[in-house]
């Protein structure tokens, strides 16, 4: 606005002025801004390509063509998509033994290993809890007694690597199929409280008239104590006036498992 009113010598003045500082401006080149630099394409992370070539060699020759360390890096790729999972599958595979070690551990347990968060050690529960409904799913509606190696096999994923003591029992009908699986009790360590009484009253609630009663040893040992035994004959002579038989006692820990029937303590 104050141009308007300014003598005529110094509007022309003014206009060179404004030309000759626009020309400037135009004639210097831009320079970049320091926080959106031009970057080339950064490489790949070196596990990429160890990552396309474990799936390949799963896709093309299956599990029995992987070692136990690369199919747990194989779930990991999903769990931790950012990080060479290696050194994680081979940590956690050294601090529990086994896959069924691993997948069997406590949360709070995985999640002291390095690279293992509470995502990630959730989600490694979750498949935990997957494979143990498929193999319970092998015994629903089946006679038990006949798929004896599903039963074993569903208790020991169900208990062997639980850190405190669980007592289960497994209710069947008149035809021996799984009627309900529960878990009674958990205790400690080293022991868990057991009712007779209680476990009869369940019994006839579920219209049971068979019961298997399974129980862990954290020590990983399964040889039953003398309390166990007395527990289970305590556990017939309440059950048997009351038409419910219990077929047996199955004892699961890290190092196998022991049936007292097959024992011939019952």
């Amino acid at each position: 606005m104050a141009n308007r009113s300014a003598p005529p010598d110094d509007q022309q003045s003014l206009l060179e002025d404004e030309r000759g500082f626009f020309a400037e401006q135009l004639s210097k080149p831009k320079a970049l801004k320091k926080s959106s630099p031009v970057l080339k394409d950064e490489p790949a992370a070196h596990y990429h390509g160890h990552r396309e070539r474990l799936r390949t060699k799963y896709r093309d020759h299956g599990d029995t063509a992987l070692a136990d360390y690369e199919i747990l890096e194989l779930l990991l790729f999903r769990l931790i998509p950012r990080r060479d999972t290696k050194p994680i599958a081979k940590a956690l595979l050294d601090r529990f033994g086994t896959l069924a070690g691993v997948f069997g551990a406590p949360a709070t347990l995985l999640q002291e290993v390095k690279g293992v968060g509470e995502a990630v050690a959730l989600d490694l529960k979750l498949v935990a809890t997957v494979g143990q409904r498929m193999l319970k799913s092998e015994l629903r509606g089946k006679q038990v007694l006949s798929s004896w190696s599903s039963v074993i096999d569903y208790c020991h994923a169900a208990m062997a690597y639980e850190s405190r003591e669980q007592f289960r029992i497994l209710f069947l009908d008149k035809r021996n199929a799984l009627i309900a699986d529960e878990v009674q009790g958990q205790g400690t360590v080293d022991h868990t409280p057991v009712y007779p009484r209680e476990v009869v009253r369940r019994a006839l609630e579920l219209s049971a008239t068979a019961i298997i009663l399974v129980h862990n040893h954290p020590s990983g040992d399964p040889t039953p104590s003398r309390a166990d035994i007395d527990m289970t004959k305590t556990i017939i002579d309440t059950a048997k006036p009351l038409g419910i038989t219990v077929h047996d006692h199955i004892i699961v820990g890290k190092d196998g498992h022991v049936s007292l029937k097959g024992l011939r303590l019952i």
